[in-house]
């Protein structure tokens, strides 16, 4: 069936068989504007319409009136001076309006970020809410529009709400006014929500786009960097890769190039069109009966994107700093059976020189692949703390897979289910939106909004961590049973949360147990506020440059939505075409390697062996690349406490450091590691790429060579060791000059500069030299 071309179906649904009797409620122009406690509340009044057929389904509306007009409050509040909260709920009424609703866990407030208290302004054509600086944040305007009277053919039309929010007091972000062929055809509302069955069902929202303007972010999005002409569905879902419109990680906050943010706070099932089912407006909807806007602008900072995401993550948390051995090597396959098999692939990382920190046990480690109960499995590893130990003096950690889906025939199934820490469902299900390939049954999901069943939970993992495992991978999260009934939300509001929740109970515990600098997990799925739970990967690419190509994709947008950390699987997961046995060729394992060196995580993993020997064409050169992966260390941990405090991640879209720069809108293909490192992976088999230089000057990596920006290089040739690395001028790079095999040898109190400036002649001629031969 054709995707609908009708504002009124393809963001609201209203031409779906259970939407036969909505009612559609528009906002009308406020009858009153007023502070309460320096929080402004405007007294907002909807009128219904109703869509009629004519040919085609729900074409046209036309306003019934015959139904009262609804009065809601609209609530206004500003924090510090570049952020506007617009909230409107059914439980915010005249009478109290101050409530919030409930973030469910999304936000973690910097005790910095004050509330701004407001004042109200009675203008000729409406009223200015002002700060105490007397800067306007908010402005509505209830006058009449400007006509010039013809005709009587069309009637003219509707009363609509007019306001403009400005987040910081410059930056205008108005709500799309008339966006429309005539009165009965509308292509969006500013304000909307549609009632069903006499209650709220979903809300809506649409702000004026500009003709060019840029859109980025909304999470872990596959798509190319400008999302401007795109709907997206924010609804988690196991992707099944990374080259298509699934996403594991939605995230319903974007960044646009006026430039502001917006963030939805909500944990219900959304969808965002950006300049696409109208191309003059950024709309969303929510399936919820709250709407709670937050605007962020960036006043008069230099690099304005950097301050909006800074200003985001006061909000939503910041990313903690990460052990040191984490920016090691992690090394994994699906999946390491036993402990002798382990202890050989740690012999043989030492042996062929690779330096490697983490050895991850898959979905093996149990009695039975896949069927996780918490427990090694004796016959596997039979003595795990001693096996544990023993890795550990050879310097090596141990990361171990678990996901929150339990299987009816283990020891905590029937624990969780005497106690209520799964869900009651009607049915058990197989594979439940598990991606388990072996067709294994699930009881239920760990209930995480019910504080006993995390306290359960961790308890399971505290066992294993006082063993001596470093860190688990929190698989999955993407799916749970929509049909369950859980302790704390109903299941369609906790289905996208439940990513949060589930981390937020693991991060916890192993920064309980290991330390508060210990603090870590490998986690797939993230909703608002996953970022406070790092580390995040990609998921499930193809072994494939265009694998490649869509993680890299993907871990641009979710730096650009929040998160600090990301890292993806090297060299791509899943065999092509064979799942299981379609080995990744040699060229891509080195070229994914080289990507991977420059993001802030680099961990091997896929369905087949994964280990450097096992690839000997390439493995000299792969060990000369890990090499340098391990002497940047220093320089990934300067750039790890910036991104603490800021808001910056560790790779990073050329836009955050070349906003003012349309083409680093448009450029998906190269990233910065950190603050100087400019990175052009190579995506093909005949390793030649255009390479984009934004404005300044930049020296080669390898060379030395100094190049000026902004301009292309067309057509550069890279031999199958190298791929272009440029740095800008004059910078400062701390490293580690020393070949180490693991983080444990190193001393990262004094690192080695490497100075990027006249003196400099090239990685051969560098302290480097001894080190890395590329």
């Amino acid at each position: 069936m054709p995707t609908s071309q009708r504002f009124l179906d393809a963001m609201l649904d209203l031409d779906a068989p259970e939407a036969v009797d909505d009612v559609l409620w528009h906002a009308c122009k406020p009858t009153a504007v007023r502070v309460m406690d320096g929080v402004v509340v405007c007294d907002l009044p909807f009128e219904a319409y109703q869509p009629t057929h004519r040919g085609r389904a729900f074409a046209e509306t036309f306003a019934d009136e015959a139904t009262p007009r609804q009065t809601h409050a609209l609530v206004v509040r500003a924090y510090g001076e570049g952020i506007v909260r617009v909230t409107l709920a059914p439980g915010l009424t005249a009478d109290d309006p101050l409530t919030l609703p409930e973030d469910h866990g999304m936000l973690a407030w910097d005790p910095s970020l004050k509330p701004e208290p407001l004042s109200v302004q009675r203008t000729d054509t409406g009223w200015d809410v002002l700060d105490t600086a007397g800067r306007v944040r908010w402005q509505v305007n209830t006058g009449d529009t400007s006509t010039r009277h013809w005709s009587d053919l069309i009637p003219p039309p509707r009363e609509t709400l007019a306001a403009t929010v400005f987040p910081d007091g410059y930056t205008a972000v108005p709500f799309m006014a008339y966006d429309q062929f005539f009165p009965k055809q509308v292509e969006s509302l500013p304000l909307a929500f549609v009632e069903r069955a006499g209650t709220i069902d979903r809300m809506a929202w649409a702000l004026h786009a500009m003709p060019n303007e840029r859109f980025a972010g909304t999470g872990e999005r596959f798509a190319r960097m400008d999302l401007a002409g795109q709907t997206l569905e924010l609804v988690n879902t196991d992707a099944l890769g990374t080259n298509n419109r699934r996403a594991y990680k939605n995230v319903p906050f974007y960044l646009s190039s006026r430039p502001y943010g917006l963030l939805a706070l909500t944990p219900a099932h959304a969808r965002l069109s950006l300049a696409d089912v109208s191309t003059r407006a950024a709309q969303g909807v929510v399936e919820h009966d709250v709407l709670d806007l937050l605007f962020f602008a960036a006043g008069d900072a230099e690099r304005k994107v950097e301050r909006i995401l800074h200003r985001y993550r006061q909000v939503t948390g910041f990313p903690p700093e990460l052990p040191a051995w984490s920016y090691g090597t992690w090394m994994s396959r699906m999946s390491y059976w036993t402990a002798d098999e382990t202890l050989d692939v740690a012999r043989r990382m030492r042996e062929g020189g690779f330096p490697c920190d983490v050895i991850h046990l898959d979905t093996g480690w149990f009695d039975e692949d896949w069927k996780c109960d918490w427990k090694f499995s004796r016959e596997k590893y039979p003595d795990p703390a001693a096996y544990m130990r023993q890795m550990r003096e050879r310097g090596f950690r141990i990361s171990l897979w678990q996901h929150p889906k339990v299987s009816p025939d283990t020891e905590p199934f029937h624990v969780a289910r005497a106690q209520g820490y799964v869900p009651r469902r009607k049915a058990v299900q197989v594979g439940a939106g598990a991606s388990n390939f072996g067709d294994r049954e699930y009881g239920g999901d760990i209930d995480f909004t019910n504080p006993q069943a995390v306290t359960w939970y961790q308890g399971m993992l505290r066992k294993l961590l006082e063993t001596g495992a470093s860190v688990f991978k929190t698989d999955f999260g993407e799916n749970i049973d929509l049909d369950a009934v859980y302790h704390g939300l109903p299941a369609k509001l906790l289905h996208n949360l439940y990513a949060l929740l589930y981390q937020r109970a693991n991060f916890e515990i192993t920064q309980e147990v290991n330390g508060d600098d210990q603090g870590i997990i490998w986690a797939r799925s993230a909703w608002v506020g996953a970022q406070r739970y790092p580390v995040h990967w990609s998921g499930d690419a193809a072994c494939s440059f265009d694998g490649l190509a869509g993680s890299l994709r993907g871990g641009l947008h979710l730096g650009l939505s929040g998160f600090g950390y990301w890292s993806h699987d090297v060299p791509g997961f899943h065999g092509v075409p064979d799942f299981m046995n379609s080995w990744p060729s040699e060229s891509l394992y080195l070229r994914w390697t080289q990507a991977s060196v420059f993001v802030s995580h680099l961990r091997y993993h896929g369905t087949s062996p994964r280990e450097p020997d096992q690839y000997p064409a390439v493995a000299d050169t792969v060990r000369q690349w890990l090499r340098l992966r391990y002497a940047l260390i220093p320089y990934l941990l300067e750039q790890a406490r910036q991104a603490a405090h800021s808001g910056y991640p560790l790779l990073r879209a050329l836009l955050l450091h070349h906003e003012d720069d349309p083409t680093c809108w448009h450029i998906d293909d190269q990233f910065f590691c950190g603050d100087h490192l400019l990175v052009c992976p190579v995506l093909n088999t005949e390793g030649v790429r255009d390479v984009y230089l934004p404005a300044g000057q930049w020296v080669d990596f390898w060379s030395g060579e100094v190049f000026s920006g902004p301009g292309w290089r067309k057509a550069v040739r890279s031999p199958l060791a190298r791929i272009p690395v440029y740095v800008r001028r004059d910078a400062v790079l701390p490293v580690h000059p020393e070949p180490v095999p693991c983080t444990d040898e190193m001393n990262l109190n004094d690192p080695t500069p490497i100075r990027f400036d006249a003196t400099y002649r090239g990685l051969a001629q560098s302290v480097l030299g001894n080190l890395v031969d590329l």
